[in-house]
């Protein structure tokens, strides 16, 4: 395979584009690469770039920009809020995200939230990875944390909001056992409004949202509650899962 990678400035045709040190030890010592070998370039704006490696110092690089391999095309406005949870996890949830084809990831802080600080360059670097590997043309960006309260106070009305709501109304059972429940997330999506201006999916931690988080949650305009169905996921399998049902109801996963 000729590797990928992402480049932060612009790519034309003819000119030269530098290499950072961290992608010259990736290319050097990791896939045992050298000049005059073959790769793939792109930015996120200018599409996809066949390019050959003529520089390969111990902290900068070069590579030559050929001819475009493709243009660069439209992706789903889709974000992706979730809240943190153990690195592993929380690492897979980013990783599989980019795969899936958001366009942000936002970590968000419930009141049940327990993780440890985020290292968010860590994270947007792993964002970068599996863009290159995966073959799409942009890097989904990896906010900063931001309170649940805080993000629906801010909220652009526009947007819908798929809430991954997997909790019931009585608060003598478990999860709040079947009374309450949202629809499946499929029949929640044929009925909702696709004709909004972007997207948004949110998922919670481990252990759910809390009562308070859910009933203002399900009073906003904006809200799609929706169920994952009928077992109860781990945060990572959930937020995966609910990205994919998205894709496959109206996101690019239609198109062949």
């Amino acid at each position: 395979m000729i590797p990928r990678l992402y480049i932060d400035g612009p790519l034309h045709s003819g000119l030269p584009a530098p290499l950072s040190a961290e992608q010259v030890h990736y290319l050097k010592n990791v896939l045992r690469r050298g000049e005059g070998d073959e790769l793939r370039l792109f930015n996120g704006r200018d599409g996809e770039f066949a390019a050959t490696i003529v520089e390969l110092k111990k902290k900068m690089g070069a590579a030559q920009v050929g001819e475009q391999t493709r243009e660069q095309e439209a992706e789903p406005d889709l974000t992706l809020y979730f809240a943190p949870v153990k690195r592993g996890a929380l690492e897979f949830i980013v990783q599989k995200a980019v795969e899936v084809g958001v366009a942000r990831l936002q970590p968000v802080i419930t009141e049940r939230t327990v993780a440890p600080k985020l290292n968010i360059y860590r994270l947007q670097a792993i964002a970068t990875e599996a863009a290159e590997q995966c073959g799409r043309l942009t890097v989904p960006s990896v906010g900063e944390p931001i309170k649940l309260a805080k993000l629906l106070e801010n909220w652009p009305g526009h947007r819908r909001l798929l809430f991954c709501d997997e909790a019931g109304d009585d608060e003598h059972e478990e999860w709040g056992g079947r009374v309450g429940r949202a629809r499946p997330m499929l029949e929640a999506l044929k009925s909702a409004d696709s004709n909004s201006d972007g997207w948004s999916v949110l998922t919670g931690p481990e252990g759910g949202f809390s009562p308070g988080e859910r009933q203002d949650l399900r009073t906003k305009p904006y809200v799609t509650p929706a169920t994952l169905g009928p077992r109860i996921l781990r945060a990572d399998t959930a937020a995966i899962a609910a990205l994919v049902l998205w894709q496959a109801a109206l996101g690019d996963w239609r198109k062949s």
